[in-house]
Order: C-alpha cells, then sequence, then structure tokens
C-alpha cells in the first residue's frame, strides 16, 4: 500500500523581501509541482530515491531511524543532511511517524526541473508535513527558514495574498484578460534564496514601515490592474522601488535595456523566473539573447 502526497510550486509577484518585514506579498501557485509517494518499508531505514522531472534518478540514499533521531547541525551541507534536519525538525514536532513505524520507502517525483527554482525544497517540506501531521509553516521555520509564502503556494490552488504574521493566506481572485500577454523567461540560473536574504538584511533600511506600506499599494495595484498599461506601470513601479531598498540595478536595466515591454524579477533577484509584460510574443528577443525557456501564463500558472 502507498500514499502519495502532492504541493504547487510557486512564482512570487510582489512582495519579494519586504515580506520577510511585514509586507504583502502577491504569488501565483504553478501548474508544476512535486510529489512524494510513501510505502511500508522495514529495519528501521527509509529507502529514499528522487527523481526528476524527466524521471532520472538525481538523489538516491538510505537513511537510518537512528541517523534521524539523533542528528546534529553540521557545517557539512549535501543532499542527505539537509534531508535528514528537515526529518528531524518533523521528528521532534511529531515522533509518531518514527515510533510506530518499521520503516519507510519514499519515492519523489518533481514535475519540472530541480533549476528552474519553482520550489524543490518547499514542495518537499510540505509534502512532509503532510505525510507526518504536522504544520508545515512551523516545519520550514525549523528547518530552512524564509517566509513561508512557498508554503502557503503549495497548499493552494489560486492566487494568494500572503503575509508572515500569523501565515496569513488570503485566496484572490487574479483573472484579468491580459494574461495572454504574460510569460516567464528562465534565466538559465537558479538564485540561492538564502544568499539573497542575507543581502538583503545587509541593505535595508532599520525602520521599513514607510516601504512596506508602499509595497502594499503597489501589490493592490497590480492585483487590481484592469488593463495590461496599467499592470506594466505598476509592476515597473514596485521593480524601481526594490531596486532603491537593494541598492542594485534592475534586471531589465542590468540584461535587457533594449527590450521593448517590462521585465520583472520574481522571488530572490539576479536568477531563476522573470515575469516579462510584453504585447508582442517576445520569444524571439529572448531566444536571441540565449534564453530558450519561455512559458506563457496559461502554461505556468495554475488555474482551477
Amino acid at each position: 500500500m502507498s500514499t502519495t502526497f502532492y504541493s504547487n510550486g510557486k512564482l512570487f509577484i510582489s512582495g519579494e523581501y519586504l515580506v520577510l518585514d511585514g509586507a504583502d506579498a502577491f504569488a501565483l501557485p504553478t501548474k508544476f509541482g512535486q510529489n512524494l509517494v510513501v510505502e511500508d518499508g522495514e529495519n528501521q531505514i527509509i529507502e529514499w530515491k528522487s527523481f526528476d522531472y524527466d524521471n532520472k534518478l538525481w538523489f538516491e540514499n538510505t537513511i537510518s531511524f537512528d541517523e534521524i533521531i539523533d542528528f546534529k547541525d553540521s557545517q557539512i551541507e549535501s543532499v542527505k543532511t539537509t534531508l535528514i534536519k528537515i526529518l528531524h525538525e518533523a521528528y521532534i514536532l511529531n515522533p509518531d511517524f518514527i515510533e510506530k513505524s518499521n520503516g519507510y520507502k519514499i519515492t519523489t517525483n518533481l514535475t519540472f526541473p530541480r533549476n528552474w527554482g519553482l520550489g524543490t525544497s518547499s514542495t518537499l517540506i510540505n509534502n512532509i508535513a503532510q505525510w507526518t501531521k504536522i504544520n508545515a509553516f512551523t516545519l520550514l521555520k525549523n528547518s530552512f527558514g524564509g517566509s513561508g509564502y512557498d508554503i502557503a503556494c503549495a497548499q493552494n490552488n489560486t492566487p494568494i495574498i500572503y503575509r508572515i504574521e500569523n501565515n496569513f493566506v488570503e485566496p484572490v481572485i487574479f483573472n484579468p484578460d491580459f494574461t495572454k500577454n504574460i510569460f516567464f523567461v528562465y534565466l538559465n540560473k537558479k538564485q540561492n534564496s538564502k544568499a539573497a536574504i542575507h543581502a538583503y538584511n545587509r541593505h535595508k533600511d532599520q525602520n521599513l514601515a514607510k516601504s512596506v506600506d508602499e509595497n502594499n499599494t503597489i501589490t493592490k495595484a497590480i492585483l487590481n490592474a484592469k488593463t495590461l498599461n496599467d499592470f506594466a506601470r505598476a509592476v515597473e513601479k514596485h521593480e524601481i522601488h526594490l531596486s532603491n531598498i537593494l541598492e542594485i540595478q534592475t534586471i531589465k536595466e542590468i540584461a535587457f535595456p533594449d527590450f521593448n515591454g517590462t521585465v520583472k524579477s520574481l522571488g530572490a533577484w539576479g536568477g531563476d523566473f522573470v515575469m516579462v509584460i510584453s504585447k508582442e510574443n517576445p520569444k524571439d528577443y529572448f531566444v536571441s539573447r540565449g534564453y530558450d525557456t519561455i512559458l506563457s501564463y496559461d502554461e505556468m500558472i495554475l488555474q482551477e
């Protein structure tokens, strides 16, 4: 007998970085995600296999229950130690999944390439939380850290507004006529979210209340935009606002200054996907510059 758990991937549309200081975050769950299949095992061990979107095995290992129970933080980071840390924190929150079992065979399957940055870790954490019957936001906080917006996307099938205080989640409606003019382009490199947060903490002001308020105003404008031009203007305002806080140039200024449209970083600046707003299909422009992964809104975003 096997049990399958599934979690959605995520894209951070507005509120990145500032969400850590209480700002509203607007995020979209993706059609891509990850599942986790749990079967009974034996010998007080977990036989773990992880497969990429193309069914290629990218991680395989055996983890003993004792390794999970007795885990101590290590300076050496590896896939196995990271996984054991997550399972150890889950064990602290609910020991039953270890104490009442003989063992497990676990398989994970991504439906997107790992380097896309759509939530390999957050979907795993949410799946483990479902399996072990614990709070996924607490598990994230105790293991990886972060705002938690990605866990909110993992659990919801609609656009959301997320606030870090009490892990507030509000499903919202976002289905404008101009989604055909929204595209997502992969920048050919995965960004390290932990490093990006560290950089933000070094740059931010001591008092961000005004910046948080401005972010929330812009986020409302993005969410409520009635026309493509209104949406693009609000997105561009968001880029400038955050550029000033981070003291770095926008991705359009750095890489696409001649593009006839809007380009917005999503999540940690400098990698993963950007959102492109364009009246014309921008595929030729980006392909000519070496960016071959271009998805339409309908291809990327989960819609009920």
